[in-house]
């Protein structure tokens, strides 16, 4: 069983900075990817950023120049910088585990709402 909780959302203002935090826990396979993905009012859910245990990462178009993803193996934390934040980020943040870079795997964290608004 794996457990993962957010943290780090909250309320700023266009052009501001957040830094998500996300810690997972219990089952976790060796070689595995870490990701966040983020779901906005009426729309899909979509790849914000993922990286694996080796640190190969995956972006996606809107986060590509003002996001950064890192991770620390040891703590098994995956972290979201976000600057330049612009209100179309603002979104439900979900973590993820999955097997692959380059799709979600089924564990996800419960979310945590970011709003970006003047």
């Amino acid at each position: 069983q794996v457990h993962i909780e957010e943290s780090g959302g909250g309320f700023v203002q266009p052009g501001g900075s957040l830094k998500l935090s996300c810690k997972m826990s219990g089952s976790i396979f060796s070689t595995n990817t870490m990701g966040w993905y983020r779901q906005a009012p009426g729309k899909e859910r979509e790849l914000v950023a993922a990286m694996t245990n080796m640190f190969t990462t995956n972006y996606g178009n809107s986060a590509k120049g003002r996001f950064t993803i890192s991770r620390d193996n040891a703590e098994r934390t995956v972290y979201l910088q976000m600057n330049g934040l612009k209100p179309e980020d603002t979104a439900v943040y979900y973590c993820n585990l999955a097997k692959y870079l380059r799709e979600p795997g089924p564990w996800w964290g419960k979310g945590i709402l970011v709003t970006v608004s003047a």
